[in-house]
């Protein structure tokens, strides 16, 4: 008997998602900052076993929507809701309601199993986290509460334990040895708007989009040219800094992490562009992946 199935996680901004993800694949897939809406894209990641397939899914934090990118990024949400065998919905031991009333009377509705996990317990006291289990046990009966720390990896392996009870029979969906769907490229991207949300204050990281133009694989080296799309010249000029010192301290804290991702040594070329209108063009929100 071989088990398989889409497990998709699910939750508001800042609960752990990402962290999870990455707990539960073993692998670093999902980018982690402090900051609002750092997955946009629907992000697998594969956990295979001789008799099971783990497709796990990490989703942008659940939001009300101000521009067509967080539309999009919505409809990723949407998408892991109709689409998913198992439900992880995180929230944390700080948060007191889900933010998102439409996507949780959906969570309510849905007859998909769902494991309720409240992530962070470490940073809070047993009351509140018992309080936390009686809120969200009442508010989504059928779902099965599980208190967490993904950062710690605490409780992960019950999480584990839980889904492949959960999984549908199935044959696996992706080649045994898949880590994820996403290309390379895709990572070294995520990698280099990692380090643009850690390097820089206020709307300029939420104005800007990877992409990778160039990857060439050479013997010793694989050299790599991206460009940083911002959505204003003056925030170009930020983006570059005096004399190019921050977009060169991005560039060189980036090429460190993906020599490190690939395991090879890397020249990695930034360039930076203004396309004023990206965020809100249907077409360009499709090149970029958003579609």
């Amino acid at each position: 008997m071989h088990k398989a199935g889409f497990v998709n996680i699910i939750g508001s901004p800042n609960v752990g998602k990402s962290t999870l993800m990455n707990g539960l694949v073993g692998e670093r897939i999902s980018i982690i900052t402090s900051k609002h809406q750092t997955t946009r894209h629907r992000i697998m990641g594969i956990v295979n076993g001789d008799d099971f397939q783990i497709v796990y899914s990490d989703t942008p934090g659940v939001l009300k929507p101000h521009y067509k990118l967080q539309e999009s990024m919505m409809n990723f949400v949407s998408l892991a809701l109709t689409d998913a065998d198992v439900i992880l919905f995180v929230t944390d031991i700080f948060e007191n309601e889900m933010n998102h009333p439409e996507t949780f009377e959906r969570l309510q509705k849905t007859s998909t199993p769902i494991l309720l996990l409240i992530n962070k317990i470490d940073l809070k006291d047993q009351a509140r986290m018992e309080e936390r289990v009686k809120y969200w046990g009442e508010k989504l009966p059928k779902a099965q509460i599980l208190p967490i720390s993904a950062l710690h990896k605490l409780n992960l392996d019950f999480v584990f334990k839980k889904i492949i009870e959960l999984l549908p029979e199935n044959p696996p969906y992706f080649d045994k040895e898949a880590l994820t769907d996403k290309p390379l490229r895709f990572f070294v991207s995520e990698i280099i708007r990692e380090k643009i949300l850690q390097n820089y204050e206020k709307e300029i990281p939420y104005s800007c989009e990877v992409v990778v133009e160039s990857y060439k694989e050479e013997p010793n080296i694989t050299k790599i040219e991206a460009v940083i799309y911002v959505s204003r010249d003056s925030q170009k000029g930020i983006m570059i800094g005096h004399q190019g010192s921050k977009l060169k301290k991005v560039g060189t804290e980036a090429r460190l992490e993906i020599e490190e991702f690939i395991g090879k040594k890397v020249f990695l070329k930034l360039d930076v562009k203004v396309d004023k209108d990206w965020r809100e063009t249907e077409a360009k929100l499709k090149r970029f992946g958003y579609n």
